[in-house]
C-alpha cells in the first residue's frame, strides 16, 4: 500500500505555474490520507476562484493516480486562511531571493514528453506534428530532440543551420521552424549522417545543455521527443523537470503494446503523469484497436488513432508535417484532433494567476498601510 509520504513525494511534481513551487513545499497541502487503494488529499488555493484551480486539482489528482496501487483519489479544495497566505507569499519571497530557476523552462510551460517502448512506431513524427499543430492554434511551442543518437526532428520539421550562442548571454539560441522552437544535435554536428559514439554520462550532460543553456524563451508547450526506452535520458529528464507529463506512442500490435508498458511503468515509478496514449499506423496492415487496449490497461484516455499514410511520410522527409496542410489527408485529421484533446487535458497557464492576483492583494495593503 502506498504511503503518506510516498503521495507527498509524489506530490512535489505539481508546480505553481506562477510561484515555480510545488504545492507541497507552499503549504498548499493540507491532508493526506490513505485508505486501502484511496488516496484523500487536501488542498487550498490562495482564493476560492482561483484560475488555475482545475490545472492545479488536476495536476494534484493525476499525479498521485499514477502511482502505483492507487485506485482513486478524492481532492477537496478549500482556500486558504490569512495565515497560510502570508506564509505563501514568505515562501515565494525566499525563492525569489535565492535565485534563478534551475532551467531556462519557465515553470509556466507544460512539458509533454513523447515516449515508446521501442523504436519505429513513428513517435518522432507524432511529436513533429503535435508541435506544429500547437504552433498553429496559436501557442508557443518550443520542441526537444531527447533522442540524442536517433536525431531526426531536424529535418522532419524543416530546421536548418547550426546552433550558435548568444555573445551577450552565453545562451544557446534555438532554430526556428513552422512556427516551432527546435534543438537537437542534428543542428550541431556537421551532417546528419554524422554517428554520435557518446556514453550514458554525456547523454544526461547533453540534456541537461539543452535544459540549463538554451534561451527557450516563454512558451506555453515545449514537446520532447524522448528516445525510445527506459535509459540514462529518461531518468534525467524526470530529476530536472518535474513538471514534465508523458504521451505514451504505440501501434496496434501486441508486441508494440508490450513494450509501451514498460515506458509507463517507468513513468509512474518517477511519479510522471500519463496523459494518454496515441495508437499510429492504425489501419489494414497493422490492425487496429491495441491503442486503446493499452490505454485501458494503463487508466488514462486514447487520444487518437492515426492511419498509415504516405503523406505522413513525404512530409517528413519534405520538413512539411501534414497536420498543416490546408487539405490535410487521415492522418493529419486524426492529429489536429489529437492536439485539440491534448489542449483540454494540459490547458496553457492561465496569464492572469491566483498567486498573481493575491501577490497584487498583499503588495497594495502593504503600500497603503505605510
Amino acid at each position: 500500500m502506498v504511503s503518506r509520504d510516498q503521495v507527498l513525494e509524489a506530490l512535489e511534481g505539481v508546480q505553481d505555474p506562477e510561484l515555480g513551487g510545488n504545492v507541497v513545499e507552499l503549504g498548499m497541502i493540507t491532508d493526506v490520507r490513505v485508505d486501502e487503494g484511496t488516496v484523500n488529499i487536501g488542498l487550498a488555493l490562495t482564493i476560492a476562484e482561483c484560475p488555475l484551480r482545475n490545472q492545479i486539482e488536476g495536476d494534484t489528482h493525476r499525479r498521485v493516480l499514477a502511482m502505483p496501487g492507487v485506485d482513486e483519489v478524492n481532492v477537496r479544495v478549500t482556500a486558504m486562511t490569512k495565515k497560510q497566505r502570508s506564509e505563501l507569499m514568505s515562501v515565494a519571497r525566499r525563492r525569489a531571493r535565492e535565485g534563478a530557476e534551475p532551467t531556462q523552462v519557465s515553470p509556466t510551460t507544460r512539458v509533454v514528453a513523447v515516449a515508446s517502448g521501442k523504436g519505429g512506431v513513428g513517435k518522432s513524427s507524432i511529436s513533429v506534428n503535435l508541435a506544429a499543430g500547437l504552433s498553429a492554434e496559436g501557442f508557443r511551442v518550443g520542441i526537444l530532440d531527447a533522442d540524442i543518437w536517433g536525431y531526426s526532428i531536424p529535418r522532419m520539421l524543416g530546421a536548418k543551420g547550426r546552433l550558435e550562442a548568444d555573445a551577450d548571454t552565453q545562451l544557446i539560441e534555438p532554430s526556428e521552424a513552422s512556427g516551432v522552437k527546435v534543438i537537437s544535435t542534428g543542428l550541431i554536428i556537421e551532417d546528419e549522417e554524422t554517428a554520435l559514439m557518446w556514453r550514458g554520462l554525456m547523454l544526461g550532460k547533453a540534456l541537461e545543455q539543452f535544459l540549463k543553456q538554451v534561451a527557450w524563451g516563454e512558451l506555453d508547450y515545449l514537446v520532447i521527443d524522448m528516445p525510445p526506452g527506459t535509459g540514462d535520458v529518461q531518468m534525467a529528464l524526470t530529476r530536472m523537470l518535474p513538471q514534465a507529463e508523458m504521451v505514451v506512442v504505440t501501434t496496434p500490435q501486441s508486441a508494440a503494446q508490450r513494450v509501451a508498458i514498460r515506458v509507463a511503468d517507468m513513468a509512474r515509478r518517477s511519479y510522471m503523469p500519463i496523459v494518454g496514449v496515441i495508437e499510429n499506423m492504425t489501419g489494414e496492415i497493422f490492425g487496429s484497436g491495441g491503442g486503446k487496449e493499452l490505454a485501458d490497461e494503463l487508466g488514462v484516455p486514447l487520444l487518437g488513432s492515426v492511419p498509415l499514410d504516405q503523406s505522413v511520410v513525404r512530409g517528413g522527409d519534405a520538413g512539411a508535417p501534414v497536420v498543416l496542410d490546408p487539405e490535410a489527408g487521415p492522418a493529419g485529421r486524426a492529429i489536429i484532433q489529437i492536439v485539440e484533446r491534448l489542449v483540454q487535458a494540459l490547458p496553457p497557464a492561465e496569464l492572469e494567476t491566483c498567486t498573481g492576483r493575491i501577490a497584487k492583494l498583499l503588495a497594495h495593503l502593504e503600500n497603503g498601510a505605510a
